[in-house]
């Protein structure tokens, strides 16, 4: 994985000399990602060394024609069960996002079941959402740098039972809005829970400005997709993103 590194390194330094402007990050925790692992668990968007990344690029494109009409940029990214990859999706997503010129983003942990998007990447983190929360942290002491500019994440810590509550709390709209209005230009991406298994996507639905759902070919029955779309506000539905039963995975867009 040496080369994928000094490739990466690579791929920062052509953007630098294209005209990538990076926000500061002094009050973010620097982390490391571990882009072995990470690449072992399908979080190739890192690098954009491989075909599937460009199938993440059309989706992101999709989704910013989209913000540009109905003038979005918080966006909930769940899946109908569990399985459907919505969590690598988010995450891929927001590295292809980090590589377009105009925009941060900022990628949001919201599923206090596992908190799973540090542990896919390969860093340690004892903090998240919960933490700020609960007031024991506030929002910019949870917010880490993982060393890919205009890319920032909130991820770990405590794991919470009753979430739904939590998540569709007053308490939670104002940290939303804050994550919102922290920088211009920024897409905000909340990894859920799936629709399905719990009531965390629909308590949380009324914060963000869209949903995008996350399905497995061959695996998700035809039944539980449309349950799913019963249950998520229609207005703010945005698509679907097809995760092709193939050794790639690759995502079909379909927004």
């Amino acid at each position: 994985m040496k080369n994928t590194s000094q490739d990466f390194k690579g791929i920062i330094k052509n953007a630098k000399l294209e005209g990538w402007v990076s926000p500061v990050y002094d009050e973010s925790r620097p982390v490391r990602i571990n882009l072995e692992e990470a690449a072992g668990n399908r979080c190739v968007g890192i690098t954009g060394l491989v075909q599937e990344v460009e199938h993440y690029k059309i989706l992101r494109n999709h989704i910013m024609l989209v913000s540009e009409k109905r003038n979005m940029n918080t966006i909930m990214i769940t899946s109908a069960l569990p399985g459907e990859g919505k969590t690598v999706t988010a995450i891929n997503l927001a590295f292809t996002f980090a590589k377009e010129f105009n925009h941060t983003v900022l990628l949001v942990d919201c599923d206090f079941y596992q908190q799973k998007i540090h542990k896919l990447l390969g860093y340690e983190s004892e903090v998240g959402l919960g933490d700020a929360f609960k007031g024991d942290r506030s929002l910019k002491d949870i917010i880490v740098w993982p060393g890919v500019e205009k890319l920032t994440i909130i991820s770990g810590g405590r794991t919470i039972p009753n979430s739904a509550e939590l998540l569709g709390s007053p308490h939670m709209q104002e940290l939303v809005s804050g994550m919102k209005a922290r920088y211009p230009e920024r897409f905000v991406l909340f990894d859920l829970p799936p629709v399905l298994t719990s009531a965390d996507a629909i308590a949380f639905a009324p914060w963000v400005d869209a949903v995008l759902m996350v399905v497995q070919a061959g695996k998700t029955p035809f039944q539980d997709i449309k349950r799913a779309l019963e249950v998520i506000p229609q207005e703010k539905f945005i698509g679907f993103v097809l995760n092709q039963h193939t050794v790639k995975r690759k995502p079909y867009y379909g927004i």
